[in-house]
């Protein structure tokens, strides 16, 4: 085994002080490397501590290193153990990585420090005093010490930071700091430098955002919990008691599912994921794993459901990949599509239907619609000043251009949107606007457009939102969005672009264009059914009957909850409308976030790869959906939520 770490990252203290006490059972060389080298060639960042098997396989997880040394060590596990393991990824590194933040970096001091992490210290204390034992889970050094010591030794090896008044923290960390393989990785890491040691590491780590002395959650501010009646308690028993045998049987499923008058009947969308790239984990999260826990609970509950989606394949996305990968944008739909639809049966979506958007049907669904807005007015011309790159001769409309966003100076935004704030940009706003193909400068010329009213379509909105939202399901997060938008006035948004691959626009002196991709992707979901069924329209064009839940990652609000419900209402063709729009904030991963462009995080291919079961991962994800704001995806918290979670609560609870 070879075991790589670097001076000055704090992760590496109690790997060190693990390995050390493994010595003399296994054989393990220790390398020194410099934080930015890439030991793990499948990861796109540095990353340390990293162990090396001899299998050739990598953990590098600091709490999964530590546990594999104290196996060979013939260490047993133990619930308590694993709770602390539990409570240090959860509520201690959030706090303790805020106080090591404001001492070293920002070069706070005493209790500007001290009490972000007092309330974790207090916690050690009490339950070393309330057990009367030396150590975290008994009589005997576990697994637990060496975890929480590495993490606490940075700080508290000041004395300034190690309250007297916690006197059995005190001796507990004294005690675990004289030993020898604690002092062995306290040399190679700090160099006898005490915690400035860590101050090029931290500087590199994002500023900690919650309040001091919180940890971050993804639990909202405020939650109200509904009251339950007696009579609903009574009833909750008595099935309980009864057992699986009493419920009613699951509806047979029909083909096609169609809307039954007298029946509650639930149409259920995820947004449809771009097809130019393998979905990663924040993807299933915020779309299609949500949907399909409400599509069974719905099913469940003997509600009438039909549960669809499909991949979204037009727009520059697919164009740039064609590219990239020396293909048509129809061979890149195609090998994508059968990615994207394997990759869901694997993490058991249960989607009544998974289509596409490159089909005749799109094509005449969204040429209808634009046509019913034209004829009623809500279609308006205007000159464009677009980008285009002179090397390529081509406009650069959306993914074709990368710059500098123009409201949070993000230096990687698209033509159409901001990752980091989400902000819809026209691509002639960026900063520094660069040809994602050749990287050349591009000039400003003009062009005709088409453009969608939107100030012309706002009282029917607002109108349209006064009757929906009370009462219904939208999440805080959605109706923040929308009411932000309306607030600022809705302006005229262009529905047009100087594309080849997309639904041809239907208008003389525009035959070169195709719609703008968000335009007309919403649409896909009505042409996805119509391809599912010739009755598509009793899904669609049903809103007495039918109540429509849309699922979505926030950044697709606008279009969800503005764009399409405007040119459904401008239409004027009786269209189901979203009666529940559910927005997810951003799953992040690790300490960065999730790219598909670039590659980082963990892909739904990378996840069969594991060996990890899909239900596993179906679990943990939920467990951390970022509800009330973003949460991230840590390989550490994925093991300690396994074990903690599924194998002692949820698996002792059922046997």
């Amino acid at each position: 085994m070879r075991l790589f770490v670097s001076e000055g990252v704090p992760g590496c203290l109690p790997v060190l002080a693990a390995a050390g006490r493994a010595r003399g059972r296994a054989e393990v060389l220790i390398s020194t490397v410099g934080p930015e080298d890439c030991v793990v060639p499948f990861l796109t960042r540095p990353k340390v501590p990293v162990l090396q098997l001899d299998s050739g396989n990598y953990l590098f997880s600091t709490n999964a290193i530590c546990r594999y040394f104290f196996l060979l060590s013939g260490w047993e596990q133990d619930d308590l153990t694993n709770q602390w393991l539990e409570w240090e990824a959860t509520q201690l590194q959030p706090t303790l990585s805020a106080a090591l933040y404001y001492l070293v970096v920002q070069g706070k001091k005493g209790e500007d420090v001290l009490g972000s992490v007092r309330r974790a210290l207090t916690h050690i204390d009490h339950s070393l005093s309330r057990q009367n034992c030396p150590f975290l889970a008994g009589e005997t050094e576990s697994l637990a010490d060496i975890v929480l010591w590495g993490a606490l030794y940075p700080l508290l090896q000041d004395p300034a930071y190690l309250p007297e008044e916690l006197s059995a923290l005190h001796s507990w960390f004294q005690t675990l700091s004289t030993q020898e393989p604690c002092q062995q990785a306290a040399e190679t890491v700090l160099k006898q430098q005490g915690v400035l040691a860590l101050r090029p590491y931290l500087q590199k780590q994002p500023q900690p955002s919650s309040p001091e002395g919180r940890a971050v959650t993804n639990e909202p501010e405020e939650e109200e919990l509904a009251t339950l009646s007696e009579e609903e308690i009574a009833m909750a028993v008595t099935a309980w008691e009864k057992g699986l045998e009493s419920l009613p049987p699951l509806r047979p499923h029909q083909n096609p599912v169609l809307p039954v008058a007298g029946e509650r009947n639930v149409l259920i969308t995820s947004a449809l994921p771009y097809v130019n790239n393998v979905p990663h984990l924040g993807n299933l999260i915020g779309c299609v794993l949500s949907a399909d826990v409400f599509a069974r609970y719905s099913r469940l509950r003997q509600w009438n459901t039909l549960y669809l989606c499909g991949t979204d394949e037009y727009g520059t996305a697919t164009e740039t990949k064609a590219l990239e990968e020396g293909l048509t944008p129809q061979e890149i739909c195609d090998k994508y599509h059968i990615i994207h639809a394997d990759i869901y049966r694997w993490f058991n979506i249960s989607f009544d239907i998974f289509g596409r958007t490159t089909t005749p049907q799109q094509t005449k669904i969204t040429q209808d619609i634009f046509q019913r807005l034209l004829k009623r007015g809500f279609v308006l011309q205007d000159t464009v000043e677009q980008l285009r790159c002179e090397h390529c001769a081509r406009f650069l409309a959306d993914r074709f251009v990368e710059g500098v966003c123009p409201f949070c100076g993000y230096e990687e935004a698209r033509g159409d949107q901001c990752d980091k704030c989400g902000k819809l940009i026209n691509a002639i706003e960026l900063k520094k606007p660069q040809c994602k193909v050749c990287r050349s400068c591009p000039v400003v010329q003009s062009s005709q457009h088409l453009f969608l009213d939107l100030p012309k379509l706002e009282k029917r909105l607002e109108e349209w939102l006064g009757r929906t939202l009370p009462g219904s399901d939208w999440t805080p997060n959605a109706r923040f969005i929308i009411r932000s938008w309306l607030r600022d006035g809705l302006k005229p948004r262009c529905i047009t672009r100087d594309l080849k691959w997309g639904t041809p626009v239907p208008l003389e002196g525009f035959e070169d264009k195709v719609f703008y991709v968000w335009f007309d992707a919403t649409f896909g979901y009505l042409s996805i059914t119509a391809n599912y069924t010739d009755q598509w329209e009793r899904w669609w064009k049903n809103p007495e009957q039918v109540d429509l839940y849309q699922f979505m990652a926030k950044d697709n609000v606008p279009f969800h909850g503005l764009v399409f419900p405007c040119s459904a209402l401008g239409a004027e063709d009786n269209y189901t409308l979203v009666s529940h729009l559910i927005a997810t904030e951003y799953l992040n991963y690790e300490d960065g976030k999730f790219s598909k462009s670039r590659g980082v995080g963990v892909f739904g291919d990378m996840a069969q790869d594991t060996g990890i079961p899909a239900d596993i991962w179906r679990f943990y994800l939920l467990y951390i959906r970022p509800e009330g704001q973003d949460s991230a995806f840590s390989w550490t918290d994925l093991l300690l939520k396994n074990n903690s979670e599924l194998l002692n609560n949820l698996g002792n609870f059922i046997n």
